[in-house]
């Protein structure tokens, strides 16, 4: 730290003189190395802009002559103005809209951490100069860089996750996010056509238009319908199973935990192929046993009757069901081990049954513990893209919906609509519904939680 003596200056100055240039407040406050620091940051977004455009020409022409961060804003803007052709010698030079998307987030996502160090120029340029009025003392570059250390350490250590954060999950989800705002579908498909910018038009569609309100409503109301019973089944089972299997009166506790904990060990993807196997209408055997019991008169399409479509919702819930409760299960167990037996001795003591030790003191504890993770299995099965499409692929079809099935959640919705249909825009719509659907329900459900007020 040093101390000087001088004519004191207004803090604004220095902060305005580094909005102008980067480092110059810092230069006004004699700390050169940081000056020198700051001002590189605004060196290298220049040098970019220059070194990546063409700006010593006649004429100035942003798709022509603007550089990384000019171009890359101009495209995110636009998304082109000149198509490709296709021609005897290949495809022209033009825009491609998708390219330019992409480019002009990865351009602002850069720009946010230029912004967030031009904001930490002009503050630290500020506060130091009013530091120094009020104290008469001034820290050197080692002192500085020492307590910024110790006072932001934690978030020192965060940045590089963050920056990776950033470029690898945040910069897709944006993207999705702003596709629901195009035209982007296969009848406009790049590079030969141009995306534009169509506002909440897509949003729109899917409340006026009735195909697609009304495939939304049935889909929808079958996601709900299939979280909440997936989760509470699953839940219920595993619970039981933890209650019997924790009674002194079993004999072999670890081979019964065993067996049970086998659905849940065998890989998901091969256990639901399998069970899509066995009951297939045409050849599965499960048809062919109740067809030769005689408990049927003919083979039972579990999966593929449109006439049926709750025999095939029904089935994927029993399914379901036995993949799911083992987790549960090896969860309650876990969490049944830890409840202290002076709780249930001091309970019969009392006078309580058995059923009230369970409802007075298992059931509670029990919930409090796993309230966060049934909530997180509740999204989990919201979004379970797996058992429906290697079921049932969302059959059996449903002549009503647009690109959906009987059995379809939203989530295979939207791969139907990107992959099979190409329809970008509305699949980008339901994304962004499902994450405000998902984040709603998981928040609201958090914090009504005991863990949570308690946290």
């Amino acid at each position: 730290m040093e101390i000087e003596s001088g004519k004191k200056m207004t803090p604004i100055i220095p902060g305005i003189a580094s909005a102008i240039i980067w480092g110059l407040g810092q230069l006004m406050n004699k700390q050169y190395i940081k000056a020198i620091f700051f001002f590189l940051f605004q060196l290298i977004l220049v040098i970019v802009e220059i070194a990546t455009g063409n700006y010593f020409t006649g004429s100035y022409v942003i798709r022509e002559n603007g550089g990384f961060f000019v171009k890359g804003i101009w495209g995110l803007i636009t998304l082109g103005t000149i198509p490709r052709k296709m021609s005897l010698t290949g495809v022209t030079d033009g825009d491609h809209s998708i390219m330019l998307l992409v480019k002009g987030i990865i351009v602002m996502l850069v720009a946010l951490i230029f912004v967030a160090i031009y904001a930490w120029n002009i503050r630290d340029a500020y506060k130091t100069c009013k530091s120094f009025n009020e104290k008469c003392t001034r820290l050197s570059t080692r002192a500085y860089v020492e307590e910024l250390w110790e006072s932001m350490f934690h978030y020192i250590i965060l940045i590089p996750a963050a920056l990776l954060l950033m470029f690898l999950s945040i910069m897709p989800i944006i993207f999705s996010a702003l596709t629901a705002f195009t035209n982007y579908t296969k009848t406009n498909m790049p590079p030969t056509h141009l995306v534009d910018w169509v506002g909440f038009k897509n949003f729109m569609n899917l409340i006026n238009i009735p195909v697609w309100s009304k495939t939304f409503a049935g889909v929808f109301s079958w996601t709900l319908i299939w979280a909440v019973v997936a989760t509470f089944t699953c839940f219920a089972f595993g619970l039981i199973q933890a209650v019997i299997l924790n009674s002194k009166r079993i004999k072999f506790k670890k081979l019964w935990r065993g067996i049970y904990i086998l659905p849940w060990a065998i890989p998901g993807m091969v256990s639901l192929l399998v069970f899509r196997t066995m009951f297939n209408g045409q050849f599965g055997p499960v048809s062919q046993f109740l067809l030769d019991m005689g408990i049927t008169s003919e083979r039972v399409a579990w999966f593929s009757d449109p006439n049926n479509p709750n025999l095939a919702r029904i089935t994927l819930l029993v399914i379901n069901l036995w993949l799911g409760f083992p987790y549960f299960m090896a969860l309650m167990t876990g969490i049944m081990t830890g409840i202290s037996s002076d709780l249930y001795e001091a309970a019969k003591i009392d006078g309580a049954s058995p059923l009230d030790e369970f409802k007075k003191i298992t059931l509670p504890i029990v919930l409090n513990q796993a309230a966060p993770l049934i909530i997180m299995s509740f999204a989990s099965n919201f979004n379970n893209f797996n058992v429906i499409y290697f079921l049932t692929d969302g059959g059996p079809t449903n002549v009503n919906y647009q690109f959906a099935g009987a059995t379809d959640i939203l989530i295979t919705w939207v791969y139907k609509l990107t992959l099979d249909n190409q329809l970008y825009n509305m699949a980008s719509v339901m994304s962004i519904l499902i994450f405000i659907l998902i984040g709603s329900i998981s928040i609201w459900n958090l914090r009504r939680t005991k863990g949570f007020k308690e946290d």
